[in-house]
């Protein structure tokens, strides 16, 4: 590490993050439709701590592509990654672990440069799917890709969040509600309400934005923050849900007395094949042939693959998320006046984003287009991987 850590490099690498999750949502994510009906969910962070952990061992050009997206590459890259990482893992309940499996050499100075980051020899690929299924608790079951005998390395990056909400929706409110999909119909889904305080709601250029608090856990730490954007009848993901990692000082508060929210439970999974969406994001070097990481190897390598898998679960009790990220190489009272009341239903297209406790860094990022599918019910169809029960 290069001297203390400071508030403007712990905002600068926030901003890093969020500026890569505005190009990935924005000119991927949100006009692939990487999952059926428009839904999906992303770990944006985790997706940053991988591609930047593999930016480490970038040099020339193919660095500053790197650099263009990630806010950092080369040599400085490494101690990034390293502080970003510790000081996500100070929110309570979220783990963060980034491991490697190589075939090749790896060099001594990349190794110890990324302090935080277990090396390990790629003979068997079960131990990595065992390691995944471990760090997730079970969320995740296995790498999102299959390493092949082409697979020379295989960076793997892991966020895993178990979280309780402060306050808990009551089980016996919630009852089948209308909601709305993107294509104009309308099925009912379980759907929890609570009140929340005016103090939690805001609205940043015409999207409501409602922030519930999570409990720290058994580990301590601050809780994690998990905040609900609704915007617009029609507006879609791209447009709505960088309102979630706006600073929390941006917005306005509605002209209300009480708000009240009635929140569908939902099951999302994931499985997005980033690799032909990197020249959309201006990376086209990394992938190629030309591909320059000699910090990394002595010997050539190429991004062969980048491939995420991520899952977030809500429900009356609180939220659980995971997300695996490998980058393969290759060669609110009543009170006696009348109150104004908004009730915020989200009960149409709405976004999902998990901040940490300390910073607006979007650790997860989801978008609810289609029917809302409860814990325990994932959907079905290819981009869907099976899900299971919650367990919070």
């Amino acid at each position: 590490m290069n001297g203390p850590t400071t508030g403007s490099d712990v905002a600068s690498r926030a901003r890093a993050v969020q500026h890569l999750a505005d190009r990935w949502i924005g000119n991927a994510l949100a006009t692939g439709k990487p999952a059926g009906g428009g839904s999906f969910v992303c770990s944006p962070a985790g997706l940053w701590l991988a591609l930047a952990a593999v930016a480490a061992g970038a040099r020339g050009e193919t660095a500053r592509e790197l650099r263009a997206l990630l806010g950092t590459a080369d040599r400085e890259a490494a101690p990034a990654v390293t502080a970003a990482a510790r000081e996500l893992a100070l929110t309570g309940a979220l783990e963060v672990a980034t491991r490697v499996w190589s075939r090749v050499p790896v060099r001594d100075a990349y190794r110890e440069a990324l302090p935080d980051v277990r090396f390990d020899d790629l003979t068997d690929p079960a131990a990595a799917d065992a390691w995944v299924r471990e760090a997730t608790g079970g969320l995740i079951e296995r790498l999102p890709l299959a390493i092949t005998d082409e697979t020379l390395l295989a960076l793997v990056n892991v966020l895993a969040l178990k979280a309780r909400w402060e306050k808990p929706f009551e089980g016996w409110l919630t009852r089948d509600r209308p909601f709305t999909d993107a294509s104009g119909r309308t099925r009912p889904v379980p759907t929890m309400t609570k009140g929340v305080p005016l103090a939690d709601v805001r609205v940043v250029d015409g999207t409501y934005v409602v922030e519930l608090r999570c409990t720290a856990g058994e580990g301590g730490g601050e809780g994690a923050r998990v905040r609900f954007v609704l915007g617009e009848p029609g507006a879609g993901a791209g447009q709505v849900l960088p309102a979630g990692w706006a600073d929390r000082s941006t917005g306005t508060r509605p002209e209300t007395d009480l708000v009240s929210i009635a929140l569908p439970r939902l099951a999302l999974r994931t499985r997005i094949a980033v690799t032909g969406q990197l020249p959309a994001l201006g990376v086209r070097l990394a992938t190629s042939d030309a591909a320059d990481f000699s910090g990394l190897s002595p010997l050539p390598l190429a991004v062969s693959d980048v491939v995420q898998e991520a899952v977030l679960k809500v429900a009356e009790e609180g939220v659980e998320a995971a997300a695996v990220t490998v980058v393969a190489m290759r060669a609110g009272s009543a009170a006696p006046p009348p109150q104004r009341v908004l009730h915020l239903a989200f009960d149409r297209p709405f976004g999902i984003v998990v901040l940490p406790a300390a910073t607006d860094v979007p650790l997860f990022a989801a978008w609810q287009a289609d029917i809302p599918s409860g814990p325990g019910h994932a959907p079905s169809g290819p981009a869907h991987a099976p899900g299971g029960p919650a367990h919070i």
